[in-house]
């Protein structure tokens, strides 16, 4: 039997190497995917190989995350519940996608993950691996009685590593767990499950990895100007720029000035509350900029059409549903609406604050003529409004008289 692991070096999925190698006999592969953990990958392939894997296949998807996977969502304008950017969501179709491809490629019999059975991350990977190989094995040990028996919590997942030589760097006392990529980290449990918790205060500064805290950021504000094309972000201050290095770029802006950060309390899609703090810069600044260049260009009705689409795309996003029909005909739909999304953006950064300071377009349909309090266009007079209240008003005419109001 071979199976595909997908594989991050952490406490978790080193156990659980460790495990299927005892429990089902395997060859097991450990795959990783470089989205952006950045040094979380530093000496993964010799762990991996050390833990007893027959291979370790670490794939550079930097690229490909932020120009398939980030960009088409933040065209959506997608964000969950008003607040989360969905960073760990938006990773999850990916990994599955390439783990998918190297099952494929290596004539694997299953893929494994290390999700657990309250998470969303279970059901992200395996309607992914659903969509685009149904016929793949999953194995999920989170949702085996027998891992979860041995392995009731992390202090035995610390034992048996430190028994079986298994190198991991763990901690019992570890007050919080977290999860990075290009986009974003998150942080949850541990101390953050109590939402009275301030993760803002003094002693929680370390925590964050993007960002200074925005009482800490520059007295001083900096000005970024973002081009637009089609929806896409494709320079910064001029510099053009591919989508990784974009989101590499405002990452840096975005934390240098304690922007990006979100602590919320979350409905995940398995029935639970959960409460997640994030830290999202350069995220942060491509959503309010590429909004900023949206209101310039895009008509009212297809514009408000849109809005009325962003819980249900984000939603879908959140709920693991990347790769399904409807998401691809929202996608199709945001396509269409990002043709003249064209432009610039001057946006001001401020201790935790993102703050619009000019923007223009050539396909721009704001006419100032027309705008203008100063006097009448040709194209609006306002003696025109009259008839316009009227029709309006009509209904609410009749209305109130069949209640008998007046």
């Amino acid at each position: 039997m071979k199976i595909v692991l997908a594989y991050s070096g952490g406490l978790d999925t080193s156990i659980i190497l460790r495990w299927l190698k005892e429990n089902y006999q395997p060859e097991v592969i450990a795959f990783c995917a470089d989205i952006g953990q950045e040094e979380e990958l530093d000496g993964l392939e010799a762990k991996a190989l050390r833990t007893g894997a027959s291979k370790c296949i670490i794939e550079d998807l930097r690229e490909e995350f932020a120009r398939d996977f980030i960009f088409p969502m933040f065209q959506a304008g997608a964000i969950y519940e008003g607040q989360y950017l969905l960073g760990t969501s938006i990773a999850r179709p990916l990994i599955a996608k390439q783990m998918v491809e190297v099952a494929r490629k290596e004539k694997a019999d299953a893929i494994a993950h290390g999700a657990t059975g309250k998470g969303n991350d279970q059901v992200r990977f395996e309607l992914a691996a659903a969509a685009l190989a149904p016929d793949l094995r999953v194995i999920a040990p989170w949702r085996e009685e027998d891992f979860r028996k041995q392995f009731p919590g992390r202090a035995e997942m610390i034992a048996f590593a430190k028994t079986n030589d298994i190198p991991v760097e763990a901690r019992g006392e570890r007050p919080y767990s977290t999860d990075r990529n290009l986009l974003h980290i998150s942080y949850e449990s541990g101390v953050l499950e109590d939402p009275w918790f301030d993760a803002s205060s003094p002693e929680m500064r370390a925590m964050y990895k993007l960002s200074v805290a925005p009482e800490d950021a520059p007295d001083e504000p900096e000005y970024v100007e973002l081009e637009f094309e089609c929806g896409n972000c494709i320079s910064v201050n001029g510099e053009k720029l591919s989508p990784l290095g974009v989101m590499q770029r405002l990452n840096k802006l975005g934390g240098k000035h304690g922007i990006g950060r979100v602590d919320i309390v979350e409905n995940r899609f398995v029935g639970m509350k959960s409460r997640g703090v994030y830290e999202t810069p350069g995220g942060a600044i491509l959503h309010f900029g590429h909004r900023q260049m949206e209101t310039l260009t895009i008509d009212r009705e297809v514009m408000h059409l849109r809005d009325g689409l962003i819980p249900k795309y984000s939603e879908l996003v959140y709920n693991g549903f990347w790769f399904s029909p409807e998401r691809e005909a929202l996608q199709a739909l945001v396509t269409e609406t990002q043709r003249d999304v064209t432009g610039l953006v001057r946006l001001k950064l401020y201790k935790g604050n993102i703050i619009v300071a000019g923007r223009k377009s050539p396909t721009s349909l704001y006419d100032p003529k027309i705008a203008t309090m100063e006097s009448d266009s040709s194209s609006d007079n306002q003696s025109d409004a009259t008839g316009f209240i009227r029709l309006n008003a009509l209904r609410l005419k009749l209305r109130a008289a069949t209640k008998g109001d007046f």
